[in-house]
């Protein structure tokens, strides 16, 4: 009999999470989104965040450092002199490392010493205003790979201060592009990656928010599959492959067609390996979130999904892992997954009698 590939459970969205439950108002103001309150004087809300998805059953934790960036900072008005009465126009980048490392404290703190932190990065249309990450649309500076690969490995160095001991992943999110994808892997070698980084495996998720099956760019999952996992010499081929970012429902047609592509480049004699599949969609009920006025919207004429967020979800991995082929699966929820979205969904899998809360390998 085969070993049962082992899945652990990822936490959900911090940011809806602290505008639900923690009354947090996040604006085109806080370009730093949930990392605003690392510079707020509220750090407490993000302990209590981290704190109420690891009490509900997630094994890893992710940083509150999604949307920063050197601009984000610079254009984030912050407390001055310790105070949190006067405030001062941005922060300078020699500053930003030592948020940086108290946002990976916060999480590993949460995690514990069972637990796992993933280094939450997403993509440059994150940190624009508005976002793009849901459309791939980027400024006119950040069109190419050379651009968007100067861009990450800036943004990677930001961390060169943060405790190795406590970063497990690396985790590229939401990466709407082809190009960005690509980019992501050139960075993907000793001499690219902080010295506090080294060594930590590596998952890039992509988005998929339309109903064509493609990339915000158009790009093909297939295209994608070759781009996050075909081995190139002297770079370091990612440990994971994911989703997030998309509504729960696409995934188990997107599943396969990630299963099929992968077979066929192994087939067609490609030096590609089966890698660790992460699953993360909205925990939304098909509501759309609209970059313009910040606000989760009901498409006209769309119905909301009957079947528990959690059923279908549970539903997909325990598929997958079924067909066997993953070296293991990480599955959490994004944007509007709650602390009450990942308790449910644990105990969902744990209804399947067999789920493996150990360490993923």
């Amino acid at each position: 009999m085969a070993t049962p590939i082992p899945v652990q459970i990822l936490d959900g969205g911090m940011g809806t999470t602290l505008e639900d439950m923690h009354d947090i108002t996040f604006s085109f103001e806080t370009p730093l989104w949930s990392s605003h309150l690392l510079v707020s004087g509220e750090e407490d809300k993000l302990s209590d965040c981290h704190e109420a998805f690891k009490q509900a059953g997630a094994n890893i934790i992710s940083t509150a450092t999604y949307q920063i960036s050197i601009n984000g900072f610079a254009a984030t008005k912050a407390p001055k002199s310790g105070t949190l009465d006067v405030e001062r126009e941005g922060i300078d980048k020699e500053e930003i490392p030592r948020f940086l490392s108290r946002a990976v404290v916060l999480a590993a703190n949460a995690a514990g010493t069972e637990g796992k932190v993933a280094l939450s990065l997403g993509p440059y249309g994150a940190t624009m205003i508005p976002s793009t990450e849901y459309s791939g649309r980027y400024d006119p500076e950040h069109q190419d790979v050379q651009a968007l690969e100067k861009w990450h490995k800036e943004r990677l160095n930001l961390f060169k201060d943060v405790d190795p001991n406590h970063v497990n992943y690396i985790a590229f999110e939401t990466v709407p592009r082809l190009d960005e994808i690509v980019a992501i892997r050139n960075l993907l070698s000793v001499d690219n990656i902080p010295t506090s980084l080294r060594g930590r495996p590596v998952w890039i998720s992509t988005p998929y928010p339309n109903d064509d099956g493609k990339l915000p760019d158009g790009s093909t999952v297939e295209e994608a599959v070759k781009a996050v996992l075909t081995h190139r010499e002297g770079l370091e081929t990612p440990w994971g492959i994911g989703i997030n970012c998309t509504k729960v429902e696409k995934l188990d047609s997107l599943v396969k067609r990630y299963e099929d592509a992968i077979q066929t480049c192994i087939k067609n004699g490609e030096r590609m390996a089966w890698p660790s599949l992460v699953l993360y969609p909205d925990g939304t009920k098909g509501e759309v979130y609209n970059t313009a006025t910040k606000t989760w919207e009901l498409s006209p004429g769309h119905k909301q999904t009957e079947t528990p967020w959690e059923t279908v979800l549970a539903g997909v991995v325990e598929a997958a892992r079924q067909r066997g082929n993953w070296k293991s699966i990480v599955v959490g929820g994004c944007c509007k997954a709650s602390p009450e979205h990942i308790r449910r969904l644990r105990r969902t899998l744990q209804d399947y009698g067999h789920m493996s809360t150990s360490p993923a390998a």
